[in-house]
């Protein structure tokens, strides 16, 4: 018999798994998916570590993952199958599931000892306002698994009113309770283990973006055609890498006893998932790339962000990050470093049309530019403010002076 092994390393610190994709008494070869897990921050299928049936599975839908378990077992097809009691998902703790914010779920039925809801499921389910009782599960003995909760969810199922159930606070406001999911348990760990590191500063500057806007005009279309998607974004990106010869301890990493200088710009890029939190996807030597392998690099990212199949592989290693907060309309911003041990994170704002004043022949005139502002803000154990400055206006002199062809 084989074991098949959750990864030792993999990216994040819980996993759960969301779903088998054979079932035992399955023929099975070597690296077929076998099944998949879910991270606070990837998505992860484990594939076959040899040919055989599948005779086993003991870490069912929705049960905990620890990296080093055993999810199942092949055999050969001559061995005889070997049964082995699962390993079901944990009881809720009454502490955390027994309280005031799961009244509505124990008036819809999620208290039912005959449902069997892993915590996972229950806080889908909360999240959705769905009534489990509209779903049909496919799970073991007809448990309700995460995947069905996402179909439900894609086919708009929610819940009817409970009658005689409200909510109730200490201040007596009517409210509803959202659980956290792992993603945003593990960003507000980052977060406050991040500016409790390191001492945040940040430098702001404004950047004309008339050059790149007047490059990107003239070689977006034939670019697309040959399946190349030309972003700002891959002009920022590339930007960042030559603005890191001016100031090479943006790239670097604090120790106690020295400073790490990489020698590979790994830029992650900030990619928004909706309601479902924050991800970073890296795009690994920039250094190396031109403006169209960026352009290229970024677009496969991000696209494997939105559709959820980023591997573990393609969230690691990360020198510096950055957040283009002004997708969303924000002007100014003081990006927390996403990612600690790296030393800086780029802000890019909103990019308008503002009025700026700009010398013609020796004579100042009012122009209509379209401006951003740019920010970088810093470790201060690792640079000062004046590598801050030099690397955001080498930054602001490459976007600037774009060449247009």
């Amino acid at each position: 018999m084989i074991d098949i092994l959750v990864p030792v390393e993999q990216e994040g610190t819980q996993a759960v798994v969301r779903s088998w994709l054979k079932s035992v008494g399955d023929r099975v070869e070597i690296n077929d998916p076998l099944v998949e897990l879910e991270t606070d921050k990837v998505a992860v299928e484990v594939p076959a570590p040899a040919a055989g049936i599948l005779r086993e599975i003991l870490l069912h839908t929705d049960t905990e993952a620890v990296p080093g378990a055993v999810l199942g077992r092949i055999a050969a097809e001559t061995e005889e199958p070997v049964r082995a009691e699962p390993v079901e998902a944990l009881p809720p703790s009454k502490t955390s599931q027994e309280g005031q914010p799961f009244d509505k779920l124990r008036a819809n039925g999620l208290r039912d000892p005959e449902l069997r809801l892993s915590p996972a499921v229950k806080r889908a389910l909360l999240q959705h306002d769905i009534d489990p009782k509209q779903i049909e599960g496919t799970g073991r003995d007809g448990r309700i698994t995460r995947a069905d909760v996402d179909r439900a969810v894609e086919q708009g199922v929610r819940s009817a009113p409970v009658e005689g159930v409200l909510p109730l606070t200490e201040s007596g406001i009517a409210s509803h309770d959202v659980p956290h999911d792992r993603m945003r348990l593990r960003i507000a760990e980052n977060m406050l283990n991040s500016v409790t590191t390191a001492p945040h500063v940040t430098a702001m500057f404004e950047c004309d973006f008339s050059a790149i806007m007047a490059h990107r005009a003239r070689h977006k279309d034939a670019w697309a055609k040959k399946g190349v998607k030309l972003t700002y974004t891959a002009y920022i990106v590339a930007a960042c890498a030559e603005a890191m010869k001016v100031a090479p301890a943006i790239n670097s990493r604090w120790h106690e006893d020295r400073l790490e200088l990489y020698d590979d710009i790994n830029i992650g890029v900030g990619t928004a998932l909706g309601e479902k939190g924050l991800i970073v996807p890296v795009l690994r030597k920039v250094q190396t790339l031109s403006l169209k392998g960026i352009a290229s690099g970024l677009d496969e990212l991000v696209e494997k962000a939105r559709r959820e199949k980023l591997t573990s592989a393609d969230v690691k290693g990360g020198t510096f990050t950055i957040s283009n907060h002004g997708v969303s309309g924000s002007l100014f911003a003081s990006p927390i470093i996403i990612n600690q041990p790296q030393s800086a994170i780029l802000g890019v704002g909103k990019l308008e049309k503002r009025v700026v004043v700009r010398e013609v022949g020796g004579v100042d005139t009012i122009q209509i530019r379209p401006m951003a502002y740019v920010s970088l803000t810093i470790d201060h154990r690792v640079v000062d403010g004046h590598q801050t400055n030099g690397w955001l206006s080498r930054f602001v002199e490459v976007i600037e002076n774009w060449p247009l062809d």
